[in-house]
């Protein structure tokens, strides 16, 4: 009975943790729906947490991986320093310069701001356009909204 009817019909649980729903985000919330925003809180913070344990496990393969190679970590090291440098730099541009106590309001924000920074100048770190250059792009847009 066990072999065949029992196990068989078991749900295998691949996590030791407890799952949460996906809850809509910030900007799918009205703004006087307060247990939405509060929702969209608690879920930014769970992902942040998440989103740090990540890196601090990048960090230690990394680190890990130099101190086993040595002077030849450089060669050998190179994927796992990589995916670290990435899922920084990734971190950086979801949470960075928010602070201990920022929210899902401001990072709504920081992102906001930055898609309209890449929007005019391209993207963050390649250094502003020239005015030629965004007065050429303004002139190239507005020619093919014409046709």
């Amino acid at each position: 009975m066990h072999e065949n009817v029992v196990v068989p019909n078991q749900k295998t649980y691949y996590w030791y943790h407890r799952q949460f729903r996906r809850v809509p985000t910030i900007d799918e919330c009205y703004t006087d729906d307060l247990l939405c925003i509060f929702e969209a809180q608690e879920q930014f913070r769970r992902d942040k947490f998440v989103e740090n344990n990540i890196l601090a496990i990048l960090r230690q393969r990394m680190e890990e991986c130099r101190f086993a190679n040595g002077p030849d970590a450089d060669e050998n090291c190179v994927k796992v320093t990589q995916d670290f440098k990435e899922a920084e730099e990734n971190w950086y541009i979801k949470y960075g310069d928010l602070g201990y106590a920022g929210d899902v309001r401001k990072a709504f924000a920081k992102q906001k701001h930055r898609m309209v920074w890449e929007r005019r100048h391209g993207p963050v770190g390649t250094g502003m356009r020239s005015k030629e250059e965004l007065e050429a792009r303004r002139k190239a847009e507005s020619d093919g909204s014409e046709s």
